[in-house]
């Protein structure tokens, strides 16, 4: 097969893993199954794939089956998703995935597969490596294992197998991290050794993200009580328990190096913004009034805005007054001690009326508001992240892709710049 990674500006990863396994139907013990860890180079070592919830499984070392390349198809979208640093996003299908880049738009590459498609596509920057779980309809790959699949050998190097349903995958350059609705395990990508296993309160969302900058390692994850976030600072040997909320939480961000936090809550009216170290609040922004399913925060990569999207049909833009520098276990601390706060809204966050001597006024009032707004569909599920000069990029549930200019002195209604639909589709994600 053509490598399309290179031929597409995509990088190889230097990283392979060998699973081994025996093809065949095999009941997994309670002890951990064997396995192999190579490179390219060879056999580095034996070691351990433990998934902690051991079933029976069939394991493999396998090729995609052939391709299904009939257009005339139907084709259904389960979701969609960035990779790490968004200037790609994935597109789980019923018939398989694809790849896109933002910057020009344009479909990198697909896979279209006769067996059925996959509810998860978790890229790794814009290697050749990618995580994969397979949609309920999906003869070969079930909802509850995780593949990792090597596109430039154009076969499966590592697969995780669990009792129950994967609710999540996340990836970064030395750790795997599968999400399930009541536990998160965190594994070393070398060797697939299980490093970490975090209960969590129900999160069949499968909420999870994790910072990306070499020398900080954050994971956030919701805690085991309602409208908590759960906070690892791993290079720390430190767990931060940071109540973000009353109500459960539905959606939440970090910076790259982990620093902040950005949450919201089910009731979707309010964002706040925390310091990952000491869980101080540091600012707090109003979406709006009503009540609103929030489907993606974004912050941007020199934290000076924020974006969030929801079921309203508007994506807001929040200007930020925090900042918190550093990135190693030195500007760590230092941010313990003194957050380098330079703004903090005058709202308290509470969303009880308040009493004043002209009578009793809705906490709203003294909010912060959305600096620009872009408005698009009602009820469609869209996710937002920053593009390159002041721009915003939006991949929708139904297909579309749009891409908009923001003033960053006067804010205000948001310029379209590009609408490309990518997938003809009338079916929403589930």
């Amino acid at each position: 097969m053509m490598n399309l990674w290179k031929s597409k500006g995509f990088r190889t990863a230097v990283l392979s893993i060998d699973t081994n396994f025996h093809q065949g139907l095999m009941t997994v013990p309670s002890t951990p199954t064997s396995s192999t860890v190579s490179t390219y180079s060879g056999t580095l070592s034996s070691t351990s794939f433990d998934t902690s919830e051991p079933s029976p499984a069939t394991s493999g070392l396998f090729a995609m089956p052939e391709q299904d390349l009939n257009d005339n198809e139907e084709t259904e979208l389960l979701s969609v998703s960035w990779n790490q640093d968004y200037s790609c996003f994935a597109a789980g299908t019923t018939r398989g995935f694809r790849i896109y880049n933002c910057e020009p738009f344009k479909e990198t590459f697909r896979r279209d597969l006769k067996s059925g498609g996959f509810k998860i596509v978790e890229m790794l920057f814009r290697c050749n490596i990618l995580a994969l779980v397979g949609g309920a309809a999906n003869s070969q790959y079930p909802p509850h294992k995780v593949l990792i699949w090597d596109d430039h050998q154009s076969r499966c190097i590592g697969e995780f197998a669990f009792r129950s349903e994967v609710r999540g995958v996340k990836l970064r350059r030395d750790r795997i991290v599968v999400v399930l609705e009541h536990k998160i395990y965190v594994y070393n990508f070398v060797d697939l050794k299980l490093l970490h296993q975090i209960e969590t309160l129900s999160n069949p969302r499968g909420l999870c993200c994790l910072s990306h900058h070499a020398n900080t390692s954050v994971l956030a994850c919701p805690g085991l009580r309602r409208g908590q976030v759960r906070v690892e600072h791993f290079g720390l040997h430190m767990t931060k328990f940071i109540n973000a909320h009353d109500n459960n939480v539905a959606c939440f961000t970090l910076t790259m190096d982990g620093m902040l936090l950005a949450t919201a809550s089910t009731k979707g009216t309010l964002i706040r913004i925390f310091n990952t170290l000491d869980g101080t609040r540091l600012q707090e922004v109003r979406r709006g009034v009503d009540r609103a399913e929030i489907s993606s925060i974004a912050l941007s990569p020199n934290v000076q805005w924020l974006a969030v999207s929801s079921d309203k049909g508007t994506v807001h833009i929040f200007s930020l007054r925090v900042r918190v520098g550093g990135e190693d276990s030195s500007a760590q601390s230092s941010v313990v001690q003194s957050p380098a706060l330079l703004y903090q809204n005058s709202s308290s966050g509470l969303d009880p009326l308040i009493s004043t001597n002209t009578g009793v006024l809705p906490k709203y009032f003294s909010s912060e508001w959305s600096f620009a707004q872009f408005h698009l569909p009602e009820e469609t599920q869209f996710i937002a992240a920053f593009g390159s000069k002041n721009t915003i990029v939006m991949v929708g549930v139904d297909g579309s892709f749009y891409r908009c200019s923001f003033d960053p002195v006067n804010g205000g209604e948001m310029v379209q710049q590009e609408y490309v639909r990518f997938l003809k589709t009338d079916t929403k994600p589930k």
